[in-house]
C-alpha cells in the first residue's frame, strides 16, 4: 500500500550534468542498507537544476512557496527489499530559496538542504532552448549551470543512460547507522531535448566537497541531458530498520 502524498508539484526544465565518479567516495554517503547503482559498471552523480512550480505540501499551497529554484548533487543507489531492488537517489547537497523549506524537507526527510540566494533564465524559440540556474553562498560567490539545447523534445529511449539518471523512483537518506529514510517519487517518463551545449562554473569543494573535485571541476561531463518535466509527487517517508523490514514513519 503506498503512503499518502506529502508534496506535489510540477518539475520543469531539469538540468542533469553527470559525472563519472571513484564510487569509493559515495561510501561515507550511503544510507544503512543501500549499495551505489552502476551504469555499465560507472558510479555517476549529477550536478542537477530544475524548478519546482505549483507546489503544495499535504494539499495546501504556502504563500511566496510555491515556484522556486533547486541545485542539487545527487547519486545513483539501490536497496534491496526482500524481492526486488528499488532504484534511488541519495543527496550530498540540496539547495533551494527558502529558508522554509529547508527546514521542513531536513526535519522530516533528513536531507541536506541548505539555503542560497538563486535565480534562472529561460529563453524559448522555435528552434531553441537556453536553460540557466544560478546560486550564491557566502563561501562561494555565485555559481551557475546552464545549457542550450534544440527545442524539440523526445522520448527517452530504453536501456539509455538517459533512462538510467532519469528513471529513479526513490528517494533515500540515513536517519542513523542503523535507519535509513525511504519515500517514494513518482512521475510520468520525462521526454528530453538535444543538448547542443553547456557550462558548469561552481567551487566543487566548498559545496559538495574535496572528494568531488577530481571528478567534477573542469572536468568534461560523462553526459549531460535536459528534460521537459512533469507533474510529480512525493510520498509520505517510511523507516528501513533492517535489511529486508519496513516500519511507517509518521509525521
Amino acid at each position: 500500500m503506498s503512503q499518502k502524498i506529502f508534496l506535489s508539484a510540477t518539475w520543469e526544465h531539469l538540468v542533469m550534468m553527470n559525472y563519472e565518479v571513484d564510487p569509493a567516495i559515495l561510501q561515507q554517503h550511503l544510507p544503512p542498507y543501500t549499495t551505489v547503482d552502476l551504469f555499465k559498471g560507472k558510479a555517476l552523480v549529477s550536478v542537477v537544476g530544475f524548478l519546482f512550480n505549483n507546489t503544495k505540501v499535504f494539499g495546501i499551497r504556502w504563500p511566496f512557496h510555491t515556484n522556486f529554484e533547486e541545485v542539487n548533487l545527487r547519486y545513483y543507489l539501490k536497496h534491496f527489499d526482500g524481492e526486488k531492488w528499488k532504484r534511488g537517489v541519495g543527496f550530498v547537497s540540496e539547495i533551494v530559496p527558502k529558508p522554509i523549506i529547508s527546514v521542513i524537507a531536513n526535519t522530516l526527510y533528513n536531507e541536506h538542504y541548505s539555503t542560497a540566494k538563486m535565480n534562472h533564465k529561460i529563453i524559448t524559440t522555435d528552434d531553441d532552448l537556453s536553460v540557466t540556474y544560478n546560486w550564491k553562498t557566502r563561501q562561494t560567490g555565485w555559481n551557475s549551470l546552464s545549457v542550450q539545447a534544440a527545442n524539440n523534445a523526445k522520448p527517452i529511449k530504453t536501456g539509455s543512460e538517459e533512462e538510467f539518471i532519469f528513471e529513479h523512483y526513490f528517494g533515500y537518506n540515513g536517519l542513523n547507522k542503523s535507519t535509513t529514510i525511504e519515500y517514494g517519487v513518482e512521475h510520468p517518463r520525462w521526454q528530453v531535448y538535444p543538448v547542443k551545449s553547456f557550462q558548469l562554473q561552481c567551487d566543487v569543494a566548498k559545496l559538495y566537497g574535496p572528494e568531488f573535485v577530481p571528478f567534477i571541476e573542469n572536468v568534461t561531463p560523462h553526459s549531460v541531458f535536459l528534460a521537459k518535466g512533469s507533474d510529480v509527487i512525493i510520498r509520505k517517508p517510511v523507516y528501513i530498520k533492517s535489511q529486508n523490514k519496513v516500519g511507517l514513519k509518521i509525521v
